[in-house]
């Protein structure tokens, strides 16, 4: 493996953890930043197709949308499998997503399973998010205890 190849996927494992990151602190504009200008982002749940969303204007929106209902978010990344190709790569990530939310005055968290299925691409020496299907594999929504 060259050392070009080893820098790569050490960036890119450093961009999905800030992906993680930025989502944690709702910092929307900044995650914004890590996707392509045309960037896609799609949900699937099971089979079914939940949201697909094109570009860093629409998915901020949809983003910040999400994340004003959710009061608190804890994100942790396993696994992140990549293959490069130049100056494009692909690759999944595995992921374990809490979020809290108000429900009729009642604190409700969901787990959430996830894998992340994606298309990297570096411009201007930086990687970024060019394509992101989310896969909600496993999720449990019970009252918070404690």
């Amino acid at each position: 493996m060259s050392l070009e190849i080893v820098q790569a996927k050490i960036e890119l494992r450093e961009l999905v953890d800030a992906y993680a990151n930025l989502t944690d602190e709702k910092k929307i504009d900044e995650q914004m930043l890590l996707f392509t200008s045309d960037g896609r982002y799609t949900v699937y749940v099971g089979e079914s197709l939940l949201s697909e969303v094109i570009g860093t204007k629409q998915l901020g929106e949809d983003f910040k949308s999400h994340a004003s209902e959710v009061k608190r978010y804890f994100s942790m990344n396993g696994q992140h499998v990549v293959k490069v190709d130049g100056a494009t790569a692909t690759g999944v990530v595995f992921s374990q997503i809490k979020m809290v939310r108000d429900e009729d005055g009642t604190e409700v968290i969901t787990d959430y399973s996830v894998r992340y299925d994606d298309v990297y691409v570096c411009q201007n020496g930086t990687w970024l998010i060019k394509e992101r299907t989310a896969n909600f594999i496993i999720f449990d929504a019970r009252p918070l205890q404690g």
